[in-house]
């Protein structure tokens, strides 16, 4: 099952545990302590793919939903109750304990199914861009990061993140023009 949102998570492990058990990207919080940038960049999610929120049923999981909710009201929440988000022996409790009947039963209903978007953008125009290789591409990433609203990425996966957001050729090449102009 491929997933149209993009799901909100607290950490790397909750992605490895989603991406077992449905087809989705994710954005990670880096925990409870949510910084503007990861903000924007759920909004931006929000209001091109839809956002699911999946984090953690204690504490500080609740802690980033509310943040979410009062910066970006509307998104969409999945729940695991805390018996099912338990680790091995008792130990921890969060989404990446969770097995992938329970994150798909916590995840139906919610979602749309995806339509993959038909416009790619090939890595030759993100290499005419001086985006991936060269002495000033992570530079121009750090800036395409910031203008489209995305966060930075590393050049490999740079292609896919722009996929992610649902970025046109014509938005990146505004970008770059924008990016350009400033350089100059």
């Amino acid at each position: 099952m491929k997933i149209k949102e993009i799901i909100v998570v607290e950490g790397k492990d909750d992605t490895v545990a989603i991406r077992r058990a449905v087809d989705a990207d994710t954005i990670e919080t880096g925990g409870s302590a949510i910084n503007e940038e990861i903000l924007r960049r759920i909004k931006h999610a929000y209001d091109t793919r839809g956002v699911i929120v999946f984090t953690d049923p204690d504490y500080p999981g609740e802690k980033i939903r509310h943040t979410i909710q009062q910066a970006i009201p509307g998104c969409k929440h999945a729940f695991l109750p805390k018996d099912k988000a338990r680790g091995k022996n008792g130990k921890g409790i969060g989404v990446e304990h969770a097995t992938t009947t329970d994150i798909r039963e916590a995840l139906q209903g919610l979602h749309q199914e995806y339509e993959q978007n038909t416009e790619e953008i090939p890595v030759e125009i993100l290499l005419n861009y001086g985006l991936v290789a060269g002495p000033t591409a992570k530079k121009r990433r750090e800036r395409l990061g910031i203008e489209l609203n995305i966060g930075y990425t590393n050049g490999k996966q740079l292609q896919k993140r722009l996929q992610m957001f649902h970025i046109t050729p014509i938005q990146l090449q505004e970008a770059i023009a924008k990016i350009d102009q400033e350089e100059q």
